[in-house]
């Protein structure tokens, strides 16, 4: 059975190169970078890193300078690569009342949604809304 994937928030140095080093690290320490997806805010680099082994993963982001500052599991749903498409299934989970936390692409038609209720914003996003590996 594959891993439930996770997302890692953590914060980076803003200079040349720590984006880099995070990511050799975790290369280094065999975790595959399911999605990422980072920005500066007030002069830190701020990002999320979806992988399968949290704890390894965390060790490696770690040495490599990074602070994780948070780990939450989340729902990876494939998505159609069409305008509208993410807003139909946004409206579906907030008209649940379902506040998202982190909403980031790991690839072209796959999603990462982060919630405080996972599994009421499954219920809410309907047929397919299985977590994917």
């Amino acid at each position: 059975m594959a891993n439930q994937l996770k997302d890692l928030t953590i914060e980076l140095e803003e200079k040349a190169g720590t984006v880099a080093a995070a990511a050799e690290a975790l290369g280094k320490a065999g975790v595959n970078i399911e999605g990422i997806c980072g920005f500066v805010v007030g002069g830190k680099g701020v990002g999320h890193v979806l992988v399968g082994d949290p704890a390894k993963a965390r060790q490696a982001l770690e040495s490599a300078g990074a602070r994780v500052t948070g780990e939450q599991d989340v729902l990876v749903l494939d998505i159609e690569d069409k305008p509208g498409a993410l807003g139909k299934l946004t409206r579906k989970i907030a008209d649940a009342g379902v506040s998202l936390n982190a909403v980031y692409l790991a690839t072209r038609t796959r999603v990462v949604l982060g919630a405080r209720d996972l599994e009421k914003a499954r219920a809410a996003a309907g047929e397919g809304a299985a977590t994917r590996r």
